[in-house]
């Protein structure tokens, strides 16, 4: 199983999907695009899956950030090929980008651990997905519905949360694959974002998350995944 995943912050990784490619043998190669060497990518039609995690940036950010343009069209080509493909925040964003959708800044910030309600769509991905699920936040943007997607998840400070576009392609903007270790990191490096607002938690509260929710939320990842790479899927 070949997969490439897009890494736009050294902070921001694989986090608990990590140890569950580990576990079935398989190796995911980074495309560490914050680093100045030029990242050599497979050619999209060996790929398996492709994820595209987080970052700080922007989707409209290619003035700074260059790598922007050849990462958009990478995405473009999978989803032309019908490749699994699964977005994570910023990596949400740039998948519904390709696809047509409009990315713009949220209504509000949304920070820390808040509920989610999951729509009918979400049972074919999770199914015993429950109404409502507290998740792992961190974004100022958003992403709108794709043409043909179907909406996963809303919260009460953004009206997105994901998305799934056919049997191959997910995007979601909140974050299953926190761990206590990579909340942390965000906390360190994402620090002056911890400002006054209805749906901006301290770093004090965000410590003190009881470890049940980061298991349910590696849960619902796990599930994810294994939908994303399940036999049979092209």
């Amino acid at each position: 199983m070949q997969i490439l995943a897009f890494q736009h912050e050294l902070f921001e990784g694989l986090g608990a999907m990590a140890p569950w490619f580990a576990a079935r043998g398989v190796t995911v190669q980074m495309a560490q695009q914050f680093l100045p060497e030029p990242v050599v990518l497979p050619e999209p039609a060996c790929l398996d899956l492709l994820i595209v995690l987080g970052g700080p940036m922007s989707v409209h950010d290619t003035a700074q950030y260059s790598w922007l343009l050849a990462e958009k069209a990478y995405i473009r080509a999978c989803l032309d090929l019908g490749k699994p493909v699964l977005g994570i925040c910023l990596g949400a964003q740039l998948i519904a980008e390709q696809l047509g959708a409009v990315v713009q800044k949220n209504t509000q910030p949304e920070i820390g651990w808040w509920p989610i309600d999951w729509t009918p769509a979400a049972r074919q991905i999770w199914p015993d997905a429950v109404p409502a699920s507290t998740v792992f936040h961190w974004h100022g943007d958003t992403f709108g519905l794709p043409v043909g997607a179907e909406l996963l998840a809303k919260s009460a400070a953004c009206a997105h949360q994901g998305f799934v576009l056919g049997q191959n392609v997910v995007g979601l903007q909140c974050h299953l694959e926190m761990t206590a270790a990579t909340v942390e990191d965000l906390i360190e490096h994402g620090s002056d974002e911890l400002i006054d607002a209805p749906f901006v938690a301290s770093a004090q509260t965000m410590r003190a998350e009881p470890a049940a929710s980061y298991r349910i939320n590696q849960t619902l990842m796990a599930q994810l995944l294994a939908f994303l790479t399940r036999p049979g899927l092209f």
